[in-house]
């Protein structure tokens, strides 16, 4: 059986301030390349990446794998890699901007998805949640059945297919919620607190943290 995985580069990095996050660098390697290299030390058999227009030329030069254009939003860049993907079982949808993904964790996330069909990484909430109207605390959410989604996700390939195609012009965030949409089971695999998604430029002290 054939996985592949798609990694999400297609954003603007408009909340990162100058440059692509995904271009910034680390202890002299940019944060792309720690996520690329995590998949290609897992079970992973093909790697497409899904990315901006204007960052294409940087990874050509930097990656042998497959690339191709990504979408004006994250379930168009999605859309795109899995149409790039062609014939496969199985995919993963990770986001580049998270460097800090182990390939234990990407495994773990294989061997379940072939089990369970729809799978996310996630980690348990730990803060008190509080729901706010107007300013106002309303009420305490129970955390105990609340968890916070990373990626990756993972599918099998046909199902999640025929989600993006029948959920087309729509502005998902994540691809487990489409299948969620559209009545599918979804199962968790435990993530890492670690597996953060760089954002803002605070964001890369955090990893230097973590990668070092």
């Amino acid at each position: 059986m054939k996985t592949t995985a798609i990694i999400t580069a297609g954003g603007t990095s408009s909340r990162f301030g100058t440059g692509n996050k995904l271009l910034e660098k680390i202890y002299g390697k940019e944060v792309i390349k720690y996520t690329i290299e995590a998949f290609e030390k897992s079970d992973i058999d093909e790697i497409i990446i899904s990315a901006n227009k204007s960052i294409i030329p940087e990874l050509s030069s930097m990656f042998n794998h497959k690339i191709t254009e990504g979408g004006s939003t994250r379930q168009a860049s999605v859309y795109n890699g899995l149409k790039a993907a062609g014939q496969c079982d199985f995919v993963l949808i990770h986001d580049g901007a998270r460097p800090v993904i182990t390939p234990e964790i990407i495994n773990r996330t294989i061997d379940l998805v072939k089990e369970k069909n729809a799978v996310s990484v996630v980690t348990k909430t730990i803060d008190t949640i509080k729901e706010v109207q107007d300013g106002k605390i309303i009420k305490t959410i129970d955390r105990s059945k609340l968890y916070n989604t990373q990626t990756p996700q993972a599918f099998r390939y046909d199902i999640i297919m025929s989600a993006h195609e029948k959920l087309q012009g729509q502005n998902f965030t994540d691809d487990a919620g489409m299948l969620e949409a559209l009545g599918y089971d979804v199962y968790i695999v435990d993530g890492s607190y670690k597996n953060i998604k760089i954002t803002t430029q605070s964001d890369i002290e955090i990893a230097k943290i973590f990668l070092k």
